[in-house]
């Protein structure tokens, strides 16, 4: 298999990684609420919300650095934060305004943004450790 060959299949891999992970999310967070099973773990729910969006935020920063094909770490960094940040606020507008058994909610919001950093911070603590090992 050649480079671009291989780095099309990776591309692929990563787009359709970060796209199923978004769907779960999008699945689990607008299902009728009666449907979720009742565990009595307090505040497991923003725990969830936390685990769905740094693994959303590493799905999708990893298909944008290859679709950028650069060794700079921060602009993909940057565009998947933001995208799982507008993407967290887009899904608790959406429990609000179009289903009967959930409702948005603004600590939800924010276990969405503590996810999402904690993969930020997880990243760029493996790039510079991946990174003082090349020299």
């Amino acid at each position: 298999m050649n480079l671009t060959k291989s780095l099309l299949v990776h591309k692929q891999f990563y787009f359709w990684a970060a796209l199923s992970w978004t769907g779960l999310i999008v699945f689990f967070c607008l299902i009728k609420s009666n449907d979720i099973p009742v565990v009595q773990i307090t505040n497991l729910d923003k725990v969830v919300h936390s685990f769905f969006h740094f693994v959303f935020t590493s799905l999708w920063f990893l298909f944008f650095k290859k679709q950028m094909n650069s060794l700079d770490v921060f602009k993909p960094l940057i565009i998947s934060f933001m995208l799982s940040i507008f993407f967290g606020i887009a899904i608790e507008i959406a429990q609000a305004l179009f289903t009967t058994t959930r409702k948005g909610d603004l600590f939800d919001i924010l276990a969405n943004l503590s996810g999402a950093t904690l993969a930020v911070c997880m990243i760029l603590m493996f790039n510079k450790y991946t990174s003082l090992n090349k020299n």
